[in-house]
């Protein structure tokens, strides 16, 4: 078995459980956290007309319970058979969360970048499914990482994969590997739309969203396209245009899309209308969330930003029912925000959207301050006042200057604990803004 190649390898560790290619695809997508992975693709490993990289064979390995060193020796095997050098196609090693490496092992890091882009580079001239299967792998990391990670972090690996898809792009490749290299594309254009988003660079974020949109149009990938639609009704939304942002939102439900998309859509619409005061409208769009997410077949294709996890729709239902107004969504509110928090704190570290769970504490604090319960409200600040000033938004910091602004309410003059609060928040707010103006 140790002198099988790769595809022989699978075969044999899939036959063994009794299992079809299918089974083995559900398998791989229950253990990533997706659904991209497809019994057709199982079986070109197995008849080795793609080779899994790295990224694959970490989830494989965990498929099939054994080492993952198993199936890199396999590869090892199959790659010498066909006289192609092992690590040619390798991918750059990804900097840890702590960042903190040894500086020999970041030197072997940027060496293997290099080498990475050397391979991107022969495959502008004839882009192959080994090539595009890295990219995915590298697009899946990037989301997943994009929600808990430093923005600043980020930025960077997407900008230099991005321009990097765009160069492949321009190279030639079969039809195929063109359409999912448009795809690729249009993905790390979105994260360059959210990055711009999380700077309150709207403009910029507008336009990168709009390369995203021609790029998923140009693949006929209709959740790229539905995914753009909710982008582009964030970056409304944000520039105060909540009609827009409604319409945008409902655009984004004539594609037929598969995931969450849809609870997504109806959730931005919701919350855009009850800004613009038809409560009754996101009511309807709430309960079109709730009906979507329980009409889900199918996990998303991609996780992280990607994704719309149930904690993100408690999220953006807590701050709907705090614009709706009135004592009772105020509670429904509290209620949502802290559901929200729940689930991200039993959610994965990577899963954790560092963004969301500002948002819903800064909900419960607003929550509280509208039932008249200073003492709560700043006992729900304290997760936010307590966070390191960058890793906040520039949609953080406005919602902390707005809370701040209603803590000099007329009631709330000559209150020591609200001129405390409002200062913190001032400071707090000034600070954010310093690391995120674009």
């Amino acid at each position: 078995m140790r002198e099988s190649g790769i595809g022989v390898l699978l075969t044999q560790l899939r036959t063994e459980r009794g299992w079809t290619q299918q089974r083995v695809a559900d398998e791989y997508n229950a253990v990533e956290g997706s659904s991209a992975k497809t019994g057709k693709e199982i079986g070109r490993y197995e008849r080795e007309a793609r080779i899994p990289v790295p990224y694959t064979r970490r989830y494989l390995a965990r498929v099939f319970s054994i080492d993952a060193a198993m199936l890199d020796r396999a590869v090892a095997v199959s790659k010498s058979r066909k006289g192609e050098p092992e690590s040619a196609l390798e991918p750059r090693t990804r900097p840890s969360p702590q960042g903190a490496y040894p500086l020999s092992v970041r030197a072997v890091s940027d060496d293997a970048a290099v080498s990475a882009d050397f391979a991107r580079f022969v495959a502008a001239r004839n882009a192959d499914e080994v090539v595009v299967e890295q990219l995915e792998a590298d697009v899946a990391w990037l989301a997943r990482s994009y929600v808990s990670h430093p923005l600043l972090e980020m930025h960077s690996q997407i900008k230099r994969l991005r321009d990097g898809v765009y160069e492949l792009l321009r190279g030639r490749q079969r039809p195929r590997q063109t359409a999912d290299l448009y795809v690729a594309a249009s993905r790390l254009s979105g994260l360059s739309a959210h990055v711009c988003l999380d700077l309150g660079a709207y403009d910029s974020a507008a336009t990168h969203a709009r390369t995203a949109r021609t790029c998923a149009e140009a693949a006929g990938h209709e959740g790229m396209l539905a995914w753009v639609r909710a982008v582009e009704s964030l970056i409304a939304y944000w520039n105060g245009r909540y009609d827009q942002a409604a319409r945008l939102a409902r655009a984004g439900l004539h594609h037929r899309a598969r995931g969450s998309i849809e609870a997504r859509l109806a959730s931005l619409e919701a919350r855009a209308l009850a800004l613009q005061g038809d409560c009754a409208g996101a009511r309807a769009a709430l309960a079109d969330a709730e009906r979507y997410r329980d009409a889900m077949s199918s996990q998303d294709e991609l996780p992280g930003v990607f994704a719309f996890p149930g904690a993100k729709q408690f999220a953006y239902a807590g701050t709907t029912q705090l614009a709706m107004g009135g004592r009772e969504q105020v509670q429904h509110a509290i209620t949502s925000a802290k559901a929200a928090i729940q689930l991200y704190c039993c959610a994965e570290e990577d899963d954790q959207s560092v963004g969301d769970l500002y948002a819903a504490h800064l909900d419960l604090a607003r929550g509280h301050l509208l039932l008249g319960d200073l003492e709560g409200t700043e006992v729900m600040l304290k997760y936010v006042l307590n966070s390191a000033p960058e890793r906040m938004s520039a949609s953080i910091v406005r919602r902390i200057t707005d809370l701040g602004r209603e803590l000099k309410a007329p009631q709330y003059v000559g209150t020591a604990q609200a001129v405390h609060l409002r200062e913190r928040l001032q400071y707090t707010a000034a600070l954010a803004a310093s690391t995120t103006a674009p």
